[in-house]
């Protein structure tokens, strides 16, 4: 049976296209790509519900994917500390193949029914964490085996995937199927797909930390402050919170290391300046 995500693109001749005509057509279809995504929202919302759940017990999030879909749960649990705060083990992408092939493909990495497990095992997985296969076409041997390992263990899973009724649904607890349809260069889910499953990882990661309390009001108040830019959006943070000028407000947040410690220290001074 084929599936949606290889089924033959809607366009036809791409190489006699214009510049223009490419980029338009693209676009075109990219533009379905968050109504597909809005659909799923029901399930996209009991798979945060339960992350929720395990990670206040302790637990944490495993992803586990091959190629474009590996990469973007590496990319989307690497982004996780610097936004939130958070330890860096709490959100783990885990790519067929090894760190190493989220530079350069490894070959038949993602056919392996047993890898999945044993890269999972390395970080002593337990039942209070949950893995989230991510595969857009739903049917990689690497994430199949991955989730039924888990599920074997007691484990909480999910998945992310670009197709109704795939195997890799069938073996999660809480899947989520995003159906984005052929893609504009046939078969190439980097792009559709993969644009689609990054919505997904937003919204799940993002809403989870919001309801682990990492965001206050609509702010990161708990971000690591390791570049120039985000100094100064933190001071900015501090400075519309407190009240204070820029330079008070800059040496606050330098002596406690994130805004949420400089506001909440403000917060404990003797009749701090409104």
């Amino acid at each position: 049976m084929q599936t949606t995500t290889e089924k033959d693109s809607q366009y036809n001749h791409l190489e006699r296209m214009s510049v223009a005509e490419i980029l338009q057509n693209i676009n075109k279809e990219d533009q379905t790509v968050a109504v597909s995504v809005s659909k799923s929202i029901p399930q996209i919302e009991k798979l945060a519900t339960v992350v929720t759940e395990q990670m206040r017990k302790g637990g944490r999030l495993f992803y586990i994917g091959a190629g474009t879909s590996g990469r973007l749960g590496v990319v989307d649990a690497s982004e996780c500390p610097p936004t939130f705060g958070v330890p860096f083990d709490w959100v783990v992408g885990i790519i067929a193949g090894g760190d190493g092939a989220i530079r350069k493909a490894v070959e038949f990495a993602e056919d392996d029914t047993e890898q999945a497990w044993k890269d999972l095992q390395a970080f002593n997985i337990n039942e209070k964490d949950v893995v989230v296969g991510i595969a857009a076409s739903g049917t990689t041997p690497y994430v199949i085996g991955g989730l039924k390992a888990a599920n074997q263990n007691k484990i909480a899973t999910g998945c992310v995937v670009c197709n109704s009724g795939s195997p890799v649904a069938a073996e999660a607890n809480y899947p989520v199927e995003v159906v984005t349809g052929p893609e504009f260069l046939t078969g190439s889910t980097r792009m559709k797909a993969g644009t689609a499953q990054k919505l997904v990882l937003n919204m799940l990661t993002t809403t989870v930390m919001i309801q682990l309390g990492r965001v206050k009001g609509n702010k990161m108040v708990d971000m690591q402050l390791s570049n120039n830019k985000l100094v100064h959006r933190g001071i900015n943070m501090v400075m519309s919170e407190t009240g204070l000028d820029e330079t008070t407000a800059a040496q606050l947040l330098k002596e406690q290391g994130s805004v949420r410690k400089a506001v909440d220290f403000y917060k404990t001074l003797p009749n701090p300046h409104r």
